[in-house]
């Protein structure tokens, strides 16, 4: 935690100058006994989430020779359907970087992935991605949905801790699992930590990070943890509990200029295939309403 001085400091900005940049800017902070407070790893994620402007990439991102780059959010769907994929279509090969939201579209603005996935919750809580995109992409990418998932709490079977709550996660006698800075299962605990007025360093486990949903699944099954976020279908896999929190849309962003590449186009018919459907009947905390839409640019 940082004190206002201290973050005018890491900013090289006067105090004053603070006290405008959470009321205009959003910068985030909290009061406590009357004097604000501000979470350092917040902060730097604030100040990356508003760069402007970025160095172009050095080289592009070579033509499409059969070797399709995911790089972004971890999802067991989304994994599964590449193995799929790769069956399906010889000569192609879908191969996934596990780096975060915020990493997928970093690397998307580097031209080091064709198809970056994202779930990032926006600051008014109505919708996903966009303004993360506009923010980071000079040009908005298209965004094709390709799920819709069920994020919240894991924990141990028959949940032992009773555990009803983000805001339990606070109680002394409570260990977690948590997902790095930068993932958008992260982004969404700190949200839901700070509306319920706990401080991440009140949080036992709070530093302690894997990457991934399972993983973090793993880690309360062998009683390493009693709690962390993960989606519901990790509980259904591990036969874990599970404490909802909300439903959001998991996204696939493309840079306009590789949309017709054919491994794209391969990938993105392949979602309105049977054996893609199939290979998610099974996997509880999936809605594919939405699974192969457009959602942006909107048509009419």
């Amino acid at each position: 935690m940082l004190t206002t001085k201290e973050v005018a400091l890491f900013l090289n900005i006067n105090e004053k100058m603070v006290y405008s940049l959470i009321s205009e800017k959003g910068l985030p902070a909290t009061k406590i006994t009357g004097k604000w407070i501000f979470p350092k790893h917040l902060v730097e994620q604030w100040i990356e989430a508003n760069i402007l402007n970025y160095p172009e990439a050095r080289t592009p991102l070579p033509p499409y020779q059969g070797i399709l780059i995911f790089a972004g959010s971890n999802d067991p769907l989304l994994e599964k359907t590449l193995f799929l994929f790769n069956r399906t279509h010889a000569g192609h090969i879908a191969v996934f970087g596990n780096v975060g939201s915020m990493g997928g579209l970093q690397a998307l603005r580097q031209n080091r992935c064709h198809i970056a996935a994202s779930h990032l919750l926006q600051d008014d809580e109505t919708d996903y991605n966009f303004d993360f995109a506009s923010r980071e992409l000079n040009n908005m990418p298209a965004i094709i949905n390709f799920c819709r998932r069920e994020q919240g709490i894991l924990v141990q079977k028959e949940n032992p801790k009773k555990i009803q709550s983000v805001s339990d996660l606070g109680r002394s006698e409570i260990q977690i699992v948590n997902r790095p800075p930068g993932t958008g299962t992260r982004l969404l605990l700190d949200r839901e930590l700070s509306k319920a007025g706990i401080p991440t360093k009140q949080v036992k486990g709070y530093d302690h990070e894997v990457q991934g949903h399972i993983p973090v699944g793993l880690e309360i099954l062998s009683g390493q943890a009693d709690a962390g976020p993960a989606i519901r279908a990790v509980a259904s896999m591990l036969d874990l509990d599970f404490i909802p929190l909300r439903w959001e849309r998991y996204d696939l962003m493309i840079v306009k200029n590789r949309f017709f590449d054919e491994g794209v186009q391969l990938f993105l018919g392949f979602l309105h295939e049977d054996a893609f459907r199939q290979s998610a009947a099974n996997l509880s905390g999936y809605d594919l309403s939405l699974t192969g839409k457009m959602v942006f640019p909107i048509t009419p």
